[in-house]
This record gives structure tokens, C-alpha cells and sequence, in this order.
């Protein structure tokens, strides 16, 4: 049966009319299912809508028993209405009382009526209620009916939302409520606790116009937004293969696919056809995708929706004509992203950024480790907080526990409060122990060293009261540039290292590139496993020129100065002593020109590969010290990859047989008369630290913000205590070691909180 005359485009005008309208909302309503009735050529129209519980309530009908009204109601699953709700699908039946979901509601007086089509009312990703029409004859609607009927859900929804036909309290659904309190629990990634108002990465395009006034613009302008999208999405595919985002290519191609999908294309432009502006429609098409995606069954597919959410965020920003700019940001901002790269974040400044929360981002995230640097407060692995949160809305997030509560109640906000003055309270204790020593009860220094790897960095040393640099990545200058920095960029930028260092000392870690570091100028081969593929020292020795120019840079930075250069993911001693003769031919090089040459070259090994370990004493030979790099060493000693939350929680740096392997580590290195230290996450945790100086271990490097809480440990302790305690610990077949330490350092007054 064809739709009356004047189409959807006729209805949606009559609907912006009635909306506007005087008199209740239920009059409103009721005014409403008679024009799409007539409008439909049905006779029968329903709207159901979402109470508490997820209850659905007849809330206006023309056609069935008025009395109905707010006296139907069903669960979601119940009756085809139910089903609608529950599967956010739509349901087109001939005959609905042969459906076997089909529930008989008397009061209803839906007896004459065969036919049945109900659409869900979305908006946000979330189910309001269902649309329905019903007919007496037994038939199936046609593909325009049902496009029509899910273009008037989109808009009914949009306007329940905004209260446009009434307060939405009036629905008593919590979970629908915009200004609902959320709470999420992610992983603190970079300690502090924030209060402030939220600041969206990439905020949704508020969507205010939903009915076009000339569909034939509204196609060109929608034609014209794909055409810029594809191109940009090209662009990307062109310029790199793995954004610092942690999108991998894989992502990004299939953004490509779906921008160039003529089905959904279609389905774009039917909607505008139907009297949606461009915008509705990426909006209307994108609720249905992603509810479809959240509720199936697929995990890798419930997975990947924010990856579409992000493709319909790109091409609202295209019909909008937004550009990327930082915004303004007020002085209590905390930034809510999905994901976010390095440079991102640093164009945002320290200034007024309180907080930063993300969805997806780990420990080791570039991002991570630059919002460290810079001591905000991280939490990551806060999923779905992007679609939860409005730009302004309260948030408080605790950096070290990974809370973050958006829209918090009073009380939350009273338990934030109190929780950041204990923790200024602790800070300030924590400066009180910044210029002392860090020395034993008994007497034994352990030198306390930073890790860095950007300038802004620098002023941390002195801040921590830090012994020098254990660990400075070199390869951040290179991934948060534009294009590769030339030779006189990293002249200059080491130079400014080592003026900033004074005299203390720097351990330059060489380009420790691949694995999820790619330069965003650079092409790359997709690896199935890139952890375990081309990285680190490999590309060096593959690409020998990239670390000659590196290591001329740094040779000409250190000029009269000591320079420690530590080479990453050693495998093997051959690997090692390949790449030492790179930097002989270097230091070679720069004796013939009669080059300005550093004081002292000392060079080193990472310990990061489980086979260098069982290899110690014939690296030291060539090797001048070596450094353990536990977050590899761990992922590839329990073969777990520490990116995956599935797996990188099983596994505790404290088993006994981690502890067993650094020991074996400490102890080979020392017969072999060579200086071991170790930088990680381990070294700057108090009760791991504690570990590892019982394992014999007197040099750790860590997070600035580490240095103040390791330090206050090492001097609540005794080796002669704990070192005879932590080694007999290493014999036990525990799957961790960490509630006997701490039951440990509580009886002996070890500072480990």
C-alpha cells in the first residue's frame, strides 16, 4: 500500500508543527500517531516508550482502545513489541498473531489486525521505545514504508531526548536521562586525581536540524562530505601506515571499505531522501549500526564499533565544515578521547589540562608515558566513556586507582576532594625526602635514576631529586615530528638533554622503533605479530645508515662529556657485537675528520630477550654495563601480550619465577665484573622495587613521579633482612609473590604505600 500523498518529507513537516505546538504532551502524542497513521495509509499506529526497568508503556495509539493508554505494558523481549525492543531491528509481519512472540493484549482490541510493523525509537546508541503500524489486511509493508517509519522514529526519538514533547523524567528510565551519574573503572595510567569539567578530543557534532528543506541540496551537500571523507581517509592510507593513536592500518582500511560501500552510501542517501538533513541521517544509519554491533555475538565485531563511531564523527565534522583545532580550554578541563597520539595530547599544553581519560591506551601508550611526563592524571581503558560524556558535564578521576565518575552526586565528589588533599598531603611528605639519600638502614646506596624521553622532561630531574637519566627514548623525537628530525635537530636536541642533565648522568637508548612505535612519515609492512618482528635493534642493523646518523648526532652532542648509549632488544651476542662495530666505525669516522669527540663512550645491552640472558658472560665482554628492560622481558618470558587486558593482568611481575631469572641476571652480570640496573614499571612500584633490591639489584630507573615513594621504601629497609627473605621466596611454586612481601614489609615497617 503506497504512502498518502506528499510522502515522509509532508509528514516530517507536520511533525515539526505539532512539536511546536500548545497543550500537554499527551495530546501532542495523541495528534502525533494520527497524522503518521493517516500518513502511512494505517490503520493502526502506536508509540511505546521505555519506563524504569526496561518496561515498555503504550503511550499513544490511534486504532487501538484508548483505554489502553499507560495500561499496556510489556518487558523488553515480550510480545513483538518486546522483540522489536530487545533486537533494535525492525519487525514486518503479514500475519503477526502466527509469530511465536506474538503476545494477546484484550485490552488492547487489536483482534482485526494482521499485518504489523514496528521499528525501535533510537538515539545514542540506546532503544527509547518502539513505532508501530498495524493493518487489517494481512501483508507485508514495502521497503519505502519501513524507511519511513524508522525516518519518524529517528526524529521522535531525537525530540523525546531533548524534551521536546515532554520532560523526560516523566519516563522515570534512569538509564535515559542525560545527566545520569556514571561510573567507570579503566587502569590508572599516570597518577594524581583530578576534578574538573569534561573537554571532548573529537566531540560528537551536535545535531540540531533534523528535517531538510530541499532534498536535492541536502544529497549534494551529502555527496560532496563522503567525496572529502574518502579522500581523507586515502590521505592517511597514503601518508602512514599505523597512526600514533595505536589505529592500526587495518583500522584504517577498513574505514576506506566502508566509505566507499555503496550500500551504506544508499542507505545515507534514502534517509535524506526520506526529508532528513545529511546530518540526521549519518545519525539515524549510525545509531542502527552500532546497536547492531553492540548486540551481536561477534566479540571482535561489539569491539570494533568505536571505530565506526569515530567514522561517523569524521563525516559529521565534514558537513559541518569543522576543522581539527584545539579548542580553548577552561582552566579545570579534563580531556575525554577514544584514543589519542603523543602529539595530540602535547598540543594541549599543561596550562589548564587537570585530566586526561581514554578509551583505549596502555601502560606502555606514547600517549601514557608523554601524560606522565607531564604529570596529568591518565585513566585508561574507560570504555564507552566518549558516547557517555557531554562536553561540560562534572568528572572526577583518580589516576592511580583508574576510577573516573562522570556526573558525579555530591558525595562522590566530597570523597574526590578528600582523596586529593591526602594525596597533596603525600606529595608534600614526599619532598621532604627529595634531596636525601636513598640509603639503606644499613647502609646501602641504591641509585635512583628517571626515565624520559622528551625535553619537557628535564626539569623532572631536579623536581624527583632523581640521580640522572637511566633510560631517555630517543625515538620520541622522532615519532611526535611531522618528518624525521635532520642531523642538526638531533645535534641540538641531545645537546639540550645532556645541558639539562648537567652533571649528572644520561643512558641513551638508540631508536627503539617497531612493535606498536611507528613513525607516522614512514612506511611499514604489516606483521602479524609485531612485538616479535621487525624492531628495535633490527631495523638498526638492517638499516645501518638511520644509526650512524643517530650515533654521529650523539657523538657531536657529547662532545667532552661522558656518552652511555644503550642498545635495545639485544637478541643475541652476534646482534650486539654488529651493531658495536656500527658505532666503532662512528667514533672512527670522527677521529678522521678531527671531530669533537665525547670524554668517555660506554655502550650497553638491553635485557629484554629471554635468550640474552642464558648469554650474559660473552656479552659483557664486549658490553660496558646492561640494563633489564622488564616490561619486554616480562611479556616474552610468560609469552603474553601485555597490550591484550585478556592476558597482561594474568601475569604478576612478582612470580616466583621472574624474581628467579633477574636474580640470575644480577649475579652473572656480577661475576662478570659489569654493571646491571633495570628500568620498567617493576622499578617503580615500592614493593617491587623492595623486590628487586633484595635480589641484589642498586640501580633502578623509573617514572619521576616514582622516585619520591621508591625512596621513602628504600630507606624504611634492611638488606640483611630483606635480601635472605626475597631470595628464599624465589624457591616457591606461588603464581605470585606479592601478598608474602607485603605481609613482609608490614611486619618490618617497610614504607611500600
Amino acid at each position: 500500500m503506497p504512502l498518502a500523498a506528499g510522502g515522509p518529507r509532508t509528514l516530517l513537516r507536520r511533525l515539526r508543527e505539532i512539536m511546536t505546538e500548545p497543550g500537554s504532551a499527551q495530546a501532542r502524542l495523541d495528534k502525533l500517531v494520527g497524522v503518521i497513521a493517516a500518513n502511512m495509509v494505517a490503520e493502526v499506529c502506536s508509540i511505546y516508550l521505555r519506563r524504569a526497568g526496561n518496561i515498555l508503556e503504550l503511550f499513544a495509539t490511534e486504532g487501538l482502545n484508548r483505554s489502553a493508554v499507560h495500561n499496556t505494558r510489556m518487558k523488553r523481549g515480550e510480545g513483538l513489541v518486546g522483540l522489536v525492543a530487545e533486537t533494535a531491528e525492525p519487525l514486518n509481519l503479514s500475519d503477526a498473531r502466527l509469530h511465536p512472540h506474538f503476545s494477546y493484549r484484550p485490552e488492547t482490541g487489536e483482534d482485526p489486525f494482521h499485518s504489523f510493523l514496528g521499528v525501535p525509537i533510537l538515539r545514542g546508541g540506546q532503544v527509547f521505545g518502539v513505532l508501530t503500524v498495524q493493518n487489517k489486511a494481512a501483508r507485508q509493508y514495502d521497503e519505502e514504508e519501513i524507511e519511513a517509519l524508522q525516518t519518524i522514529a529517528m526524529v521522535l526519538a531525537e525530540v523525546v531526548a531533548q524534551g521536546g514533547l515532554f520532560d523526560i523524567a516523566e519516563l522515570d528510565e534512569p538509564a535515559l536521562r542525560a545527566d545520569k551519574p556514571l561510573a567507570f573503572r579503566g587502569e590508572g595510567l599516570s597518577e594524581g586525581v583530578a576534578i574538573g569539567r569534561v573537554v571532548l578530543h573529537e566531540p560528537r557534532v551536535k545535531v540540531d536540524k533534523l528535517i531538510a528543506d530541499d532534498p536535492v541540496a541536502e544529497l549534494q551537500r551529502l555527496d560532496a562530505a563522503l567525496e572529502k571523507l574518502a579522500s581523507e581517509v586515502d590521505e592517511m592510507l597514503d601518508s602512514t601506515e599505523l597512526d600514533l593513536t595505536g589505529e592500526s592500518r587495518e583500522v584504517i582500511e577498513a574505514y576506506r571499505l566502508l566509505v566507499h560501500d555503496q550500500g551504506w552510501r544508499e542507505r545515507l542517501r534514502d534517509a535524506v531522501r526520506a526529508g532528513l538533513t545529511s546530518e540526521a541521517a549519518v545519525e539515524r544509519v549510525h545509531d542502527e549500526m552500532r546497536l547492531r554491533m553492540t548486540r551481536a555475538g561477534d566479540p571482535f565485531l561489539r569491539e570494533k564499533r568505536h571505530d565506526f563511531d569515530d567514522l561517523a564523527r569524521r563525516l559529521l565534522r565534514h558537513l559541518g565544515g569543522d576543522g581539527a583545532n584545539v579548542p580553548d580550554l577552561p582552566d579545570d578541563a579534563i580531556l575525554l578521547a577514544r584514543a589519542m597520539g603523543p602529539a595530540e595530547l602535547l598540543d594541549y599544553g599543561r596550562d589548564k589540562l587537570k585530566g586526561l581519560v581514554l578509551e583505549d591506551a596502555a601502560s606502555t601508550s606514547h600517549v601514557a608515558i608523554v601524560a606522565r611526563a607531564m604529570g596529568v592524571p591518565l585513566v585508561g581503558s574507560a570504555d564507552g566513556i566518549s558516547d557517555a560524556a557531554r562536553a561540560g558535564d562534572d568528572i572526577v578521576i583518580d589516576g592511580e586507582t583508574g576510577e573516573a565518575h562522570l556526573r558525579p552526586p555530591a558525595e562522590i565528589l566530597s570523597v574526590f576532594s578528600a582523596r586529593r588533599a591526602l594525596r597533596e598531603q603525600r606529595v608534600a611528605r614526599l619532598a621532604q625526602v627529595r634531596d636525601l639519600p636513598a640509603v639503606t638502614k644499613d647502609g646501602v646506596h641504591i641509585r635512583l635514576m628517571m626515565n624520559a624521553g622528551l625535553l619537557i622532561d628535564m626539569p623532572h630531574l631536579k623536581e624527583s631529586g632523581a640521580d640522572g637519566v637511566g633510560l631517555f627514548r630517543t625515538e620520541l623525537q622522532f615519532m611526535i615530528g611531522e618528518t624525521m628530525p635532520t642531523l642538526d635537530d638531533q645535534i641540538q636536541f641531545y645537546r639540550q638533554v645532556l645541558d639539562a642533565a648537567g652533571d649528572k648522568p644520561v643512558v641513551f637508548r638508540t631508536l627503539d622503533l617497531g612493535g606498536d612505535k611507528v613513525l607516522p612519515y614512514g612506511r611499514w609492512e604489516r606483521e602479524a605479530n609485531p612485538s616479535l618482528g621487525w624492531r628495535a635493534l633490527r631495523i638498526a642493523l638492517d638499516r645501518p645508515a638511520l644509526m650512524r646518523y643517530q650515533v654521529r648526532a650523539l657523538l657531536t652532542a657529547a662532545r667532552d662529556r661522558t656518552l652511555r648509549l644503550l642498545l635495545p632488544m639485544v637478541s643475541d651476542v652476534a646482534e650486539f657485537n654488529m651493531a658495536r662495530a656500527l658505532i666503532d666505525r662512528e667514533i672512527e669516522r670522527a677521529r678522521r675528520l678531527g671531530k669533537p669527540q665525547p670524554r668517555q663512550i660506554q655502550v650497553g645491552a638491553m635485557v629484554e630477550v629471554p635468550a640474552l640472558v642464558f648469554m650474559l658472560p660473552q656479552v659483557l665482554r664486549s658490553a660496558d654495563f646492561v640494563s633489564i628492560g622488564s616490561n619486554d622481558l616480562i611479556q616474552f618470558a610468560f609469552a603474553m601480550d601485555r597490550t591484550n587486558p585478556r592476558v597482561a593482568r594474568r601475569y604478576d611481575s612478582l612470580n616466583p619465577a621472574m624474581l628467579t631469572m633477574i636474580h640470575h641476571i644480577v649475579v652473572a652480570a656480577s661475576e662478570a665484573g659489569g654493571e646491571v640496573s633495570l628500568c620498567g614499571e617493576m622499578a617503580g612500584r615500592p614493593l617491587e622495587a623492595m623486590a628487586l633490591v633484595g635480589l641484589g639489584l642498586r640501580t633502578l630507573s623509573m617514572q619521576p613521579a616514582n622516585i619520591g615513594p621508591v625512596k621513602m621504601m628504600i630507606r624504611s629497609l634492611d638488606t640483611r633482612d630483606v635480601s635472605p627473605f626475597v631470595l628464599r621466596q624465589c624457591g616457591r611454586t606461588d603464581h605470585s609473590l606479592r601478598t608474602r612481601l607485603s605481609a613482609f614489609a608490614a611486619e618490618r615497617g617497610i614504607a611500600i604505600n
